[in-house]
This record gives structure tokens, sequence and C-alpha cells, in this order.
């Protein structure tokens, strides 16, 4: 499950940011949202909506990163909100199957 869903949140970075400035084979669960990707504030609002759209209200990034402080934000890898992602998810009835296509897509 953790394969497909770091995919996912790979092409919905890659839709905000770009992929000029950020290619797929990159992204691995090691990868940090500032160090390494210097996403911006507007491009987590962006994330989350996208999040949103895919997974449902259940997977909430602003509320899982409301429970960090700023140093867990700023340190904060690819691989924590995929588990993040994976908790909510496997917890959630009504959760989208693996194999469906973000609303967003296109």
């Amino acid at each position: 499950m953790a394969p497909d869903i770091l995919a996912e949140i790979t092409g919905m970075l890659v839709e905000i940011v770009g992929d000029e400035y950020l290619l797929a084979e990159e992204v691995t669960m090691k990868t940090t949202f500032n160090e390494d990707l210097a996403l911006e504030s507007v491009e987590f609002v962006a994330l989350a909506e996208l999040l949103h759209h895919r997974y449902g209200a259940e997977v909430d990034l602003m509320g899982f990163l409301a429970e960090k402080d700023m140093d867990a934000i700023l340190a904060m890898s690819v691989g924590e909100l995929v588990q993040h992602i994976g908790r909510v998810t496997a917890a959630s009835p009504s959760r989208v199957p693996a194999g469906g296509s973000p609303a967003s897509a296109g």
C-alpha cells in the first residue's frame, strides 16, 4: 500500500511544483518537504486540497501538521505523510480503492 501512496503523492507534488523541478525518481520516503523539496506554504495548501480530493476529509493535512511543532514540520518527510495516509485510510470504511483515480486528475 505504501508504494501506491508514495506514487500518488509524488504525482501530486509534480502537479503542484512542476516536473522540471521535481523528478519522480527523486522522491522517496526519506525526502523532506522543506529541505529537499523546498515546499512553500501555498504549495502545502495545494497538496492538502489534492489529498482531500483523493482520499476524503479523513486525510486532513493541515490537521496532521497542527499536531506537530515547527521543528517537526520543517523536518517532515514524505514517508511520514505516506504512513499517516496509510493509517487513516486503513481505518476508514469510505476509503477510495487503491486503483481509483484522483478526482483532480487530468
